[in-house]
């Protein structure tokens, strides 16, 4: 494609798209065609994340859970022991639970993020 600074000059038998896509037209692809398959493989990585992030969610909860049992445990033997030892072991399981309810956020933050972007991707593939 002949050009003049910047812009394409059209010449007979030539077209201003770009070569790739006169060679991929050649071969029976077209920018459809790749544009849904790219549209698909962005969805199986969404996917693949989610799986992922999911899995990650059903750890979290059980050691949130433990975290959170053991604070509450430590937080009675503190009122009963009244030790300064006492509290701070409380404190210290609190902020662990806290720490652990954190990161549960941000994962449940994530995956609603991944969802908002897969149903955007399902709307290209399927409009």
């Amino acid at each position: 494609m002949k050009t003049v600074g910047d812009t394409p000059r059209i010449t007979p038998g030539n077209t201003a798209r770009p070569v790739h896509e006169r060679s991929l037209a050649r071969c029976g692809v077209t920018s459809n065609t790749v544009s849904t398959r790219r549209i698909e493989r962005r969805l199986r990585q969404v996917g693949d994340r989610l799986r992922s992030l999911r899995d990650e969610l059903r750890i979290i909860d059980e050691q949130y859970a433990h975290l959170a049992d053991e604070a509450d445990d430590l937080e009675v033997r503190a009122l009963v022991a009244e030790t300064p030892a006492a509290g701070v072991d409380y404190r210290d399981a609190k902020r662990h639970a806290d720490a652990m309810a954190r990161h549960r956020a941000e994962v449940l933050a994530a995956i609603a993020e991944l969802e908002a972007r897969q149903d955007q991707l399902l709307d290209r593939l399927v409009g």
